[in-house]
């Protein structure tokens, strides 16, 4: 099949889009296009990207215009099955559907939960524009051939208007973090956060909790917020800190071998309660024991495969407690570690669901 991916949004080396889906698709012998923005055109990895430059200057300007450049580029591909990725292109999929062709939303978020958080839409606003975007989303997947979703919860959402819905997990992909054997003689005294660097993703609770312990806190990211950035760099705890900005796959890979633990301990906000984020399944993939925060599916993921601690996210003491522990308790941590990979190997793995996603095409 020719298949065509479609990002406004994301950078064309994006993990799920890219890394993930597109080769998955290339190895299964399909002809993969991927448009994507601010990039070049370039064949890499099979994959045909077309890059397409954002000339407008703003969110706004961008979610109004930026389609339409796409919604071009697309039809030139004359793809048998297009496959987008942002909400702001489900007007592009329906265009797409006008011309007979075979069209997937991947649905990577609960968008209307997202929007509640969204600081850039003034707080009246919120509900609103969120109630709205939900009716609008409903009624147009009714539309498409097919839905992908990042996650279960956000599958359960979509499955009674379209029931031709799957879930396609973000897991690891086993031969690039899994680790076959752990050793504990290469540990540094430093715990290790690798994503998107913001208060709601616990920036603050992890650097105040590491000044009560005696590691280091390595953080492998961006800051989401110039504000954020320089208030979390004006505590105290920040000398205990080792920012390291973005690292790529490789490099995040020598890192977490290196760690005592990782952490995810991110706030109990509507749109993380239920997600299922990749750096957790990452940490276990590279056998760190996972210091996560206690919602219910990420208890029932670390506690029942008995790989890391479960704390209250808000609680710096406890985040500290976890983090003296992994460091006192080296043999059971290691344990931990090896506990989380075999539950990586056994199902928490980007090959299984790769098949669930060749099978969808196939189906569809």
């Amino acid at each position: 099949m020719k298949v065509c991916h479609l990002t406004s949004v994301h950078s064309y080396n994006d993990i799920r889009i890219f890394i993930k889906e597109c080769n998955s698709l290339v190895e299964a012998s399909h002809e993969v296009y991927l448009i994507a923005p601010n990039t070049r055109n370039k064949m890499l990895h099979g994959i045909h990207i077309h890059g397409m430059i954002n000339p407008y200057k703003g969110r706004i300007k961008r979610i109004l215009n930026f389609k339409e450049d796409i919604l071009s580029e697309a039809l030139k591909v004359d793809a048998d099955i297009y496959h987008f990725h942002d909400p702001e292109l489900i007007p592009v999929g329906l265009k797409l559907k006008k011309q007979n062709k075979k069209v997937i939303y991947d649905i990577h978020e609960d968008v209307p939960r997202q929007i509640l958080t969204k600081y850039w839409i003034p707080r009246p606003l919120r509900k609103l524009i969120s109630y709205a975007f939900e009716i609008y989303e409903n009624q147009s997947v009714k539309k498409l051939d097919g839905l992908v979703t990042a996650t279960p919860y956000i599958k359960k959402r979509f499955e009674k208007y379209n029931t031709n819905t799957i879930d396609v997990n973000n897991y690891p992909i086993m031969n690039e973090l899994y680790v076959p054997s752990s050793s504990n003689c290469n540990k540094n005294n430093a715990v290790v956060y690798i994503g998107g660097i913001s208060k709601e993703r616990g920036s603050s609770s992890m650097v105040k909790a590491i000044g009560k312990t005696e590691s280091t806190l390595i953080l492998a990211g961006n800051f989401r917020d110039e504000k954020e950035e320089v208030e979390l760099k004006m505590l105290s705890e920040w000398k205990k800190v080792n920012f390291l900005g973005y690292l790529d796959r490789k490099q995040i890979k020598g890192l977490l071998e290196t760690a005592l633990a990782g952490l995810v301990v991110l706030e109990p906000r509507t749109n993380f309660i239920d997600s299922l984020p990749i750096k957790m399944f990452e940490y276990m993939a590279t056998g760190l024991p996972v210091i996560a925060s206690n919602f219910p599916l990420w208890k029932e993921i670390i506690e029942g495969n008995n790989c890391g601690i479960c704390v209250d996210p808000l609680n710096t003491d406890e985040i500290a407690a976890a983090i003296r522990w992994i460091k006192d308790n080296p043999v059971k941590a290691a344990e931990m570690g090896e506990n989380g990979k075999k539950a990586i190997k056994e199902h928490y793995n980007w090959e299984s669901e790769s098949r669930k996603l060749q099978k969808f095409y196939e189906d569809l």
